[in-house]
């Protein structure tokens, strides 16, 4: 089977910085798989350049069997990848709606004015179909809650994304409902076929959530492993160089 996604032998250099190198994995449709290791692992390296901050140096990213190449994030997102990043990217004093649609708001009539209701409409509807409870979708994002706003955040990713979904750190700061609220949409994402590329420092999220991890030392990829078939030992030997 061809995979949704596939990064082949891809090497990434800054200057005289290897920051990753040889990388190659490929995601499957309602497939989780997580990307672990330490700080300068190459984890977020791995995000940027399917996310389309950053070209490989060498190697080639593949959506479904076509191999593509991404001169920005905008390229990214037109091939239906979407990002969830620590900053989140919202405007916090904004609505709820006009977040969702945020760089792709539409518009009605000749002078091309904000179609507010029909935003804030289809909002209403995503929201509830994926369970994500803000109050009212017109009050601006700066009075949620952390979690409410990544939650936000995944449902504007869930709403524009075709195939693939990058999440970096998507609980760093939440406390411990609002981290199961926002893996119980992650697990929503994943039952409606997307590919998740997950980064956590949280080994526990990872094994509640990844079908797969890949772990990364010094910008190589050691291993890929089932996450049913291995455990935090062998991950955590393998992210220190122990194994």
């Amino acid at each position: 089977m061809t995979p949704l996604v596939r990064l082949e032998h891809v090497r990434k250099e800054f200057g005289a910085v290897v920051a990753l190198e040889d990388l190659t994995l490929g995601l499957e449709a309602g497939e989780i798989v997580a990307l672990v290791g330490d700080n300068g692992a190459g984890k977020s390296t791995v995000v940027k350049c399917l996310g389309g901050v950053h070209a490989p140096t060498f190697g080639r990213i593949v959506l479904e069997g076509r191999p593509v190449r991404f001169a920005s994030p905008l390229d990214a997102r037109e091939e239906g990848i979407e990002a969830v990043l620590q900053d989140l990217a919202l405007a916090t004093g904004q609505p709820v709606y006009m977040n969702v649609f945020l760089g792709r708001e539409l518009v009605k009539g000749p002078l091309r004015r904000l179609a507010r209701e029909a935003m804030a409409s289809r909002t209403r509807t995503l929201l509830d179909e994926l369970g994500v409870r803000v109050g009212s979708c017109e009050q601006p994002v700066r009075d949620l809650s952390g979690g409410q706003r990544q939650a936000v955040a995944i449902a504007r990713a869930a709403l524009w994304s075709q195939r693939l979904i990058l999440m970096d750190e998507p609980t760093a700061a939440l406390g411990v409902s609002e981290t199961q609220r926002v893996e119980d949409l992650i697990r929503t994402m994943r039952d409606r076929g997307r590919a998740i590329l997950l980064v956590s420092h949280s080994l526990d999220q990872v094994f509640r959530l990844a079908n797969r991890i890949c772990v990364l030392r010094r910008g190589r990829q050691v291993g890929v492993r089932q996450t049913a078939d291995t455990g935090g030992d062998e991950i955590v030997a393998m992210i220190t160089g122990l194994k």
